[in-house]
């Protein structure tokens, strides 16, 4: 008979665990107050530097708001995206995720976000695309290009109203932006490849102008002509070779 070794697990980590269950099922509400440190140590049986280790993790995790002194106890705080943020960015930079998984992830979710921009979009929201889709077309050279290809989906991603979308498309934004000017910088005709890039954004963004439908998922690209048959809009100035 063979037993498996054990992790030896932290008391501050048992209070986490509980304060964060209380949090996540509504128990604890935004604005609720934690108890103070002694009635803490005593419902959890620890000392104080236990309970301060709990509430600094909890903290650093933007669940409470701890002020020195204050009579009233951490206040519990609303979900912030900020962070989901840290930890997505730190998740996609550790060493077993791997440039494809960043990829894939980043296909999954421009065809997200595309879908739901063309059900969502508003007539603001349509002016602040071709905008961007004007940016890439006026692009000074290729990494002016390159930044405003990634500016682009940034817009989508606001347009989508979801800010799970918004934070993912954030964590990704700097991979993809290195690959997309190391591709254009090693192209043998960057002018030509630039012009092809282009013409698809414009067709992502007529798809989203016309319809949900036109828009597909897996990486989002889309058909040049929406339902109603649209033709699509282009930039006004072409792509500089």
């Amino acid at each position: 008979m063979k037993f498996e070794p054990v992790a030896p697990v932290r008391a501050y980590e048992r209070i986490v665990e509980q304060i964060e269950e209380a949090v996540v099922s509504g128990r604890l509400k935004p604005g609720d107050r934690l108890p103070g440190e002694r009635e803490l140590m005593t419902q959890f049986g620890v000392g104080r530097s236990t309970v301060r280790e709990a509430l600094r993790v909890l903290q650093a995790a933007e669940l409470i708001r701890s002020r020195p002194g204050d009579p009233r106890g951490p206040e519990v705080l609303a979900a912030s995206p900020g962070a989901l943020h840290r930890s997505m960015h730190r998740l996609a930079r550790a060493d077993h995720v791997g440039l494809a998984e960043l990829l894939q992830f980043r296909m999954v979710l421009d065809g997200s976000s595309h879908l739901l921009a063309a059900e969502l979009r508003t007539t603001e929201d349509l002016t602040a695309l071709d905008t961007a889709l004007e940016g890439m077309a006026t692009a000074d050279g290729y990494a002016e290009f390159s930044r405003a290809d990634v500016a682009f989906h940034d817009v989508i991603a606001q347009v989508s109203r979801n800010p799970l979308l918004v934070v993912s498309g954030e964590v990704v934004r700097g991979v993809v932006l290195e690959l997309i000017e190391d591709k254009l910088s090693h192209a043998n005709d960057r002018g030509t490849l630039m012009r092809s890039w282009l013409r698809h954004h414009e067709e992502v963004l007529n798809a989203i102008r016309g319809a949900a439908r036109s828009v597909g998922g897996g990486g989002g690209r889309a058909g040049g002509r929406g339902p109603r048959g649209s033709r699509p809009r282009r930039a006004s100035r072409p792509v500089p070779r």
